[in-house]
């Protein structure tokens, strides 16, 4: 979603590719890494404020909040919990940000439609700045969001691509040639038998 969200290439890819606007999906995993920037706002501007009257009711618990609700390792459960009942600010985020979540879950456009207009409602008048102005930038494509629940498709491949290709790169601390570099990515990414014929494969 990223360089989606930017409206030229948005707006390109619609001019050029026929029938591009049910066909553009943004990324459920580009969106809610933005909801989770959100909630990391609201986050860092709560343990600011604790802070300067001597409250670290927030410090250390940056992970917390960006794991899913079923994701957190059972040894954070408690102090989450704790956190949670609260009513922090930062847990009205969280909280929001969970929801969303359950937009991706939806059977049909229809149901995600309903249940994407009390999300945007609650988000939007959460008095949370990173929140509202979140879901506003999801709220200017809102039929390229549910295309989704029509292709049900993701980048999580391609990320992944990228990825490993950022890693071959690091570790070769850069290339003399790009031809080098192209020639490394396929050794590694290209799914190459590199054992001999002569012998046995292990396993």
């Amino acid at each position: 979603m990223g360089q989606a969200w930017w409206r030229p290439y948005l707006y390109s890819t619609l001019r050029q590719v026929l029938g591009a606007r049910d066909k553009f999906v943004f990324d459920c995993y580009h969106i809610m890494s933005y909801m989770n920037e959100a909630v990391d706002d609201v986050r860092k501007k709560g343990h600011r404020a604790y802070r300067a009257t001597g409250d670290q009711t927030l410090a250390d618990s940056r992970f917390l909040w960006l794991y899913a609700q079923e994701g957190l390792p059972r040894k954070h459960h408690e102090r989450f919990a704790q956190l949670r009942a609260l009513n922090l600010k930062t847990g009205r985020a969280w909280a929001i940000k969970e929801s969303l979540r359950e937009f991706w879950q939806q059977p049909t456009r229809e149901a995600a439609l309903a249940h994407w207009k009390p999300w945007y409602r609650w988000a939007t008048h959460s008095r949370l700045p990173p929140v509202i102005k979140t879901a506003k930038n999801i709220h200017r494509q809102p039929h390229n969001v549910r295309t989704f629940c029509t292709h049900r498709i993701t980048n999580a491949v391609a990320e992944g691509l990228n990825s490993r290709i950022q890693t071959i790169k690091n570790a070769a601390c850069g290339f003399r040639r790009f031809e080098n570099f192209e020639t490394t990515i396929f050794f590694h990414c290209g799914g190459l038998q590199l054992y001999p014929l002569t012998h046995a494969i292990p396993g």
